[in-house]
């Protein structure tokens, strides 16, 4: 089996995405931390010109850009599928609309997108929610609430409860100071 590589930077919602996609599909993959104020040689040498993360190594060869890697993952290991099997539901799943308002395409009364059971890719490229949380934190307004966006407030909840999410999300404390110092150094 070809090695797997996954080069990130940890308050990097987009490496989570590609974390917790290899995980639901049990793909064992070194995570090789990045320091994006000292670029790594490694990082240099696969992705050139952008260099920045994530990077999904696999078999020696590169693939950047969060969707695409996650796209890449699902072609790559049909174990575990985070797309429906169908055509049309496979264009319906990538394709975002409004989280409120999707009628019966959309979150409805599921506990995911994919329905009530399993996370799928587009709870993955929504899941940056904890992230969204710590930055109204720091500029002290709430966006996500329970009366106003009651689904979505739900599914966020429902999500992080997801063994693969909860056990593989930075440690909040430390996710805020970070938000916060950036925002202080703007």
């Amino acid at each position: 089996m070809d090695e797997v590589k996954l080069l990130g930077f940890w308050p990097s919602p987009f490496v989570y995405r590609v974390i917790w996609a290899l995980k639901l599909k049990g793909v064992k993959f070194d995570y090789i931390k990045q320091d994006l104020s000292n670029k790594s040689e490694l990082l240099s040498l696969y992705i050139p010109v952008l260099k920045k993360v994530p990077v999904l190594i696999h078999g020696g060869k590169a693939v950047a850009e969060s969707f695409v890697i996650l796209e890449y993952i699902e072609e790559t290991w049909p174990q575990n599928p985070l797309l429906p099997k169908d055509p049309h539901g496979k264009a319906l799943a990538r394709v975002p609309r409004s989280l409120e308002d999707r009628g019966r395409q959309g979150l409805a009364d599921q506990k995911f997108f994919g329905g009530d059971n399993t996370i799928g890719l587009v709870d993955i490229a929504f899941g940056m929610l904890d992230w969204f949380e710590c930055i109204e934190e720091v500029v002290g307004v709430k966006v996500i609430e329970a009366r106003s966006l009651p689904r979505l407030h739900a599914w966020a909840q429902n999500f992080k409860q997801v063994p693969v999410v909860k056990d593989n999300l930075p440690d909040r404390g430390k996710l805020l100071a970070y938000y916060k110092h950036s925002r202080e150094r703007d």
